[in-house]
């Protein structure tokens, strides 16, 4: 387990600092038509094996929080989104959104529809993944016979969220409660991977967090769709049995093991800073994958 160190919050005029994770700060607005509301801020933190690390990457909070506001669009007719309003201070303009207080789910919603990451690890050990069996052969990168639900634990920062099944979500929030994040999160992931398969990309797994107001509405929260929660991969360049080529941080995981970081990652020490070269490269594929999802031009 690593000792995350989590930069100290920027001061906001107007908000109260709440809790900062790996990316994103939130502050409750104590002023103005949403004095009460919740104001969540991606930054450009980076983090890569429970290590936020020293460099930032230019634009990523950003991009994270504009391709989240062009999925929730798109999913709202299957489940109501937390975002109130895009008029945030200045300070924050373009990465922030003031959104709705919810009653948070404390399970990571995870719908897989290729076997890679963590999944193919249980799979190699048990012939299923989260108490879903899954025929033999399959390799990295294989396409499942159909999206599954596999649900994990949410961790303290610094930890590794562990993989469960339905019934231990069941024990946290009823038997109906699970079965509706189940319903809603494969609902979510059908509607996103076929828009993705469209522009060329292949969503091969995503992560979802939803909370209830309190009149009992499950709304999706957090962020989404991004590459920092989804596994997105070029439709073109899929090839089971290897890793695939991704939209996200791998440029940086891959540098930080490679022999030229000099970094030993089972040291317990913080990875070295990246050099200029991997957070351009970074950055673009952030980019890349906001242009090519949302037809929208940098």
């Amino acid at each position: 387990m690593a000792d995350v160190q989590i930069p100290a919050a920027p001061t906001i005029e107007g908000a109260t600092h709440l809790h900062s994770g790996k990316v994103r700060d939130l502050y409750e607005l104590t002023e103005g038509p949403y004095a009460g509301a919740l104001l969540m801020v991606a930054s450009d933190r980076i983090s890569a094996y429970d290590f936020i690390l020293d460099a930032t990457i230019p634009d990523k909070g950003e991009i994270l929080t504009r391709m989240s506001l062009w999925w929730f669009d798109r999913l709202a007719d299957i489940v109501p989104h937390h975002v109130l309003s895009t008029d945030v201070p200045a300070a924050v303009r373009g990465r922030a959104v003031v959104c709705e207080k919810l009653s948070m789910f404390p399970v990571e919603c995870v719908a897989r529809g290729y076997l890679t990451g963590s999944g193919l690890s249980d799979y190699r050990a048990t012939g299923s993944v989260c108490g879903n069996p899954l025929p033999e052969g399959l390799i990295d990168g294989s396409r499942l016979p159909e999206p599954i639900f596999t649900p994990a634990t949410k961790a303290a920062v610094g930890e590794h969220d562990e993989n469960v099944d339905l019934a231990a979500v069941a024990e946290v929030v009823g038997p109906g409660g699970a079965a509706r994040l189940r319903d809603l999160t494969l609902e979510v992931y059908a509607r996103a991977e076929a828009i993705a398969r469209e522009q060329g990309i292949i969503l091969a797994d995503t992560k979802l967090e939803f909370g209830d107001r309190s009149d009992g509405t499950t709304v999706l929260g957090d962020e989404v769709l991004t590459p920092d929660s989804s596994r997105f991969w070029p439709l073109a360049q899929w090839q089971p049995g290897r890793a695939q080529p991704s939209y996200d941080k791998q440029v940086v995981r891959d540098w930080l093991t490679s022999p030229e970081s000099g970094w030993d990652r089972a040291s317990g020490e913080a990875p070295p800073p990246l050099p200029a070269e991997v957070v351009d490269r970074t950055r673009a594929r952030y980019v890349e994958a906001y242009e090519r999802l949302t037809g929208e031009r940098w």
